[in-house]
């Protein structure tokens, strides 16, 4: 099997992985620099940087480096670590590096007004493969998204069609609170791994309450990144969209320092008397 046609087999199936090349050896190993290794998410592999204990302790950090979604660089002294004699070494030192095989990010813009077209350009740019979805023909057409590689022109088909997970990015920028609410409705079920709605606190309370009173729960909602984007006090349209944008690049690029931005129910109260 060839691994870089297996890997660009995985990315457009949307699957992850981890890619283990020995990128340094000093003294004799029973691999040669540049040797591969390729670690599927469901931990099957293809390619081998040598076997025995090493392949071992490497397969098992590219499963953290699929779940971190970061690269790490593991070195083997083999020379004076007994646990790695496994009859397959005769002594050196080896460096593997071990980074993390993604699917292109696909944002779904759930509305096809003007903040949606300045994200799609700005999210596209940026590196997501986009997709659109409007109940109005005449504003999720591929003239005003040409960007997008998906175009739903219902959004029942859109339910029905994408299958939200890891590498799923879901907007919701709908022309109402009823389209909104539907949107959300869906999307808090599946497993995407952001979920952004627009609007003020006042609305998002008001959309999760109705949603509550048919039976979803306040856990539910945690997730949801509301009202969206990061707060730089953006305004036009195309303001907007780079917070929304700053946003979901520091979902996908797991920031350590993003904070999640979310009312709740609890503050339902507080907002009604202001």
């Amino acid at each position: 099997m060839d691994i870089f046609e297996e890997i660009v087999r995985m990315r457009r199936a949307g699957e992850r992985g981890a890619l283990a090349t020995i990128v340094h050896t000093n003294g004799s190993i029973p691999s040669y620099e540049s040797s591969r290794m390729l670690v599927r998410e469901d931990g099957s592999i293809a390619g081998t940087i040598g076997g025995g204990c090493v392949e071992a302790d490497v397969w098992a950090a590219a499963k953290e480096v699929i779940e971190l979604e970061q690269p790490r660089k593991m070195t083997f002294n083999l020379n004076h670590e007994a646990e790695y004699d496994a009859g397959l070494i005769c002594g050196g030192t080896v460096e593997i590096f071990v980074e993390p095989i993604l699917p292109q990010p696909k944002l779904y813009i759930f509305g096809g007004g003007h903040i949606s077209t300045a994200v799609a350009r700005v999210a596209a740019g940026a590196g997501f493969a986009i997709g659109i979805a409007d109940d109005r023909v005449a504003f999720a057409n591929p003239d005003r998204f040409p960007m997008a590689g998906e175009i739903y022109t219902t959004y029942e088909e859109a339910y029905q069609r994408i299958k939200p997970g890891a590498s799923s990015f879901l907007l919701i920028v709908t022309r109402g609170h009823k389209d909104d609410m539907r949107v959300l409705a869906w999307a808090v079920r599946t497993g995407a791994r952001y979920i952004g709605m627009i609007g003020s606190k006042r609305k998002v309370i008001s959309v999760y309450r109705a949603l509550e009173r048919e039976g979803y729960s306040a856990a539910e909602f945690e997730r949801v990144h509301a009202p969206v984007g990061l707060d730089i006090g953006a305004l036009s349209p195309e303001e907007i969209a780079v917070s929304i944008c700053a946003e979901l690049i520091a979902v996908r690029r797991n920031a350590k320092n993003l904070t999640h931005k979310s009312v709740n129910l609890a503050q339902a109260a507080s907002l009604h008397h202001d």
